[in-house]
């Protein structure tokens, strides 16, 4: 396949709905042309066109929040595509991690929120950290932590790891939900520290607990 064959409309251009690789959650939806789409294979990161502009933009490329491209698709009429991406920062300019963070409508039979996704606030952290990770803001605890560097680190997993067996030995849910929270935390940031992404932990989960649970 190649960009030639895709069906720009009269001016050029193709709608692209751009979505959260990890969550699926649809961040933002904009235009390319064919140069825009060019940059965006080229870069891996994604380049648009503003209509209103009549210009390509990088996004990103003022407020550092880009997009890594992770696989862009098309549909069966080759005339609109979807961009999966993994974000640095939050999609909408007005600082949401999502351009649709209102709602119009909602079925009162539809799920709530959390069903919807228990786990956002980990994608969340894990966001949060990268971010941390690559501007380094002053006076943040996580650009201390990947300041000090692995050893750092390491001594606070150990640290929040004995903190969470005291916890339980004092049965103290409340103690071990909050020691619990900060060995997540820091787990984290050790991961990010090794650029070792939480969905590859997730997939070995998958792999060893998911397909055995299906068998039973």
């Amino acid at each position: 396949m190649n960009i030639q064959d895709l069906t720009f409309d009269e001016k050029g251009l193709i709608p692209a709905v751009v979505q959260d690789a990890s969550t699926k959650e649809v961040l933002t939806v904009a235009y390319m042309n064919e140069e825009s789409l060019q940059k965006s294979l080229d870069t891996k990161e994604t380049w648009f066109y503003s209509r209103s502009r009549e210009e390509l933009w990088h996004k990103g490329g003022t407020s550092g929040n880009t997009q890594r491209i992770e696989e862009i698709r098309y549909d069966c009429d080759q005339d609109a595509l979807v961009v999966l991406v993994t974000p640095n920062g939050p999609a909408c300019h007005k600082g949401d991690v999502s351009c649709f963070s209102d709602t119009l409508y909602k079925s009162e039979n539809g799920p709530d929120k959390d069903e919807q996704n228990r786990f956002a606030i980990l994608e969340e952290l894990e966001r949060t950290i990268r971010s941390r990770e690559k501007e380094r803001p002053e006076g943040s605890y996580t650009t201390y932590l990947f300041d000090e560097g692995v050893d750092k680190i390491l001594k606070k997993v150990g640290e929040e790891a004995s903190e969470v067996i005291i916890a339980s030995k004092n049965r103290s849910s409340e103690e071990l939900t909050w020691e619990t929270a900060d060995l997540l935390y820091h787990l984290m940031v050790l991961l990010e520290e090794q650029k070792l992404p939480l969905d590859r932990i997730l997939e070995r989960l998958e792999d060893r607990f998911g397909k055995q649970h299906l068998k039973e």
